[in-house]
């Protein structure tokens, strides 16, 4: 008389889910009984430890707040200097010190939320910092273009530090809303 088991090992994963039924939520039956994970599922898996690890519960980090306030401060001040002096036509020469100040400065506001929240880096507040990133490094190809591109920085910048907190958390991973706003 043949037995109906399952393969070795998956005793305890029966086991293991009725300890732990949220880990195997939206598995089917076939997957559970024998091992047999279709490409929609695996999908699945993949994306929700891609959410897991997008967390939106921010690290603590002590004096964050004061911390973040320098930090905008300093690249308030960086980039104003920058743009002005684009706008008014300094040398690009005279201008080096504003730009390492404003790579410098936005590169420690970048790690500084990155770490805090890596969620931030697929909302649309990440989303618009990447953008600018990339149109600050345009500037290199379209020097012509220089003060309309950065002025469109500029203006995304206040834009998206203004925009109601539904539309700044909103995950562009998730589809929805992630997180609540932060004070400071």
């Amino acid at each position: 008389m043949r037995q109906n088991r399952a393969p070795q090992g998956w005793p305890i994963l029966r086991l293991q889910r009725r300890h732990n039924p949220r880990r195997y939520e939206g598995w089917s039956k076939q997957t559970l009984e024998h091992g047999v994970e279709s490409t929609d599922q695996s999908e699945k898996r993949r994306l929700s430890r891609a959410r897991a690890w997008f967390r939106a519960e921010p690290r603590p980090l002590a004096l964050v707040r004061p911390l973040r306030t320098t930090v905008r401060v300093l690249h308030l001040i960086a980039v104003g200097a920058l743009y002005g002096g684009h706008v008014y036509g300094v040398s690009a020469e005279r201008l080096i010190p504003a730009l390492v100040a404003t790579l410098a400065t936005g590169g420690a506001f970048v790690a500084l939320e990155s770490y805090r929240a890596p969620i931030w880096l697929v909302q649309v507040r990440g989303g618009l910092t990447l953008v600018k990133i990339v149109l600050v490094a345009s500037v290199a190809l379209l020097w012509d273009l220089r003060v309309p591109i950065l002025t469109l920085a500029v203006v995304i910048g206040a834009v998206g530090s203004h925009m109601p907190g539904d539309w700044r958390y909103h995950s562009l991973l998730h589809g929805r809303v992630v997180g609540s706003p932060e004070k400071g």
